[in-house]
């Protein structure tokens, strides 16, 4: 065997041996980091706790209605506004601006109110909203 074909069958051997591991991370059996509660009988499903929203200002999740963004009202602190945070004009994830009373879309800068609606497009359709509700330290979403 010349060198060119031993250097030609450990490509093949490194590319067959890593293989495995290409085909582990594309699976959709993979999770995300974000792990989804069960649905409780009535409907709700725990999206994180209180104290977590607090310190980090937002909940980013995945639940079985979809992907959840939970913020603190701010016009109401008491209160938790969620919403489907796909961005309605290509599919990115928006991101709640605290300092702009918004979700802003990064790829095209589309803007939401905390209601979800359009402030600023180009997006033309509302973020898809959630019920929420508090109990305990627990905050909860259902598909409104």
């Amino acid at each position: 065997m010349n060198r060119r074909e031993f250097i030609g069958w450990v490509g093949v051997g490194s590319l067959a041996s890593s293989l495995p591991v290409v085909i582990a991370a594309c699976s959709s059996e993979t999770k995300s980091q974000s792990t989804t509660t069960p649905v409780r009988a009535d409907g709700f499903q725990v999206v994180g706790t209180v104290a977590d929203l607090d310190k980090n200002g937002q909940l980013l999740n995945d639940n079985t209605a979809g992907k959840v963004l939970a913020i603190k009202d701010p016009s109401n602190n008491t209160k938790v506004i969620a919403v489907n945070p796909t961005c309605t004009h290509k599919g990115c994830v928006v991101e709640w601006k605290q300092d702009q009373n918004a979700f802003v879309c990064p790829c095209h800068g589309s803007k939401f109110a905390s209601d979800g609606k359009v402030t600023n497009g180009p997006a033309d359709q509302p973020l898809a909203t959630y019920i929420t509700k508090v109990e305990g330290n627990e905050v909860l979403v259902k598909g409104s």
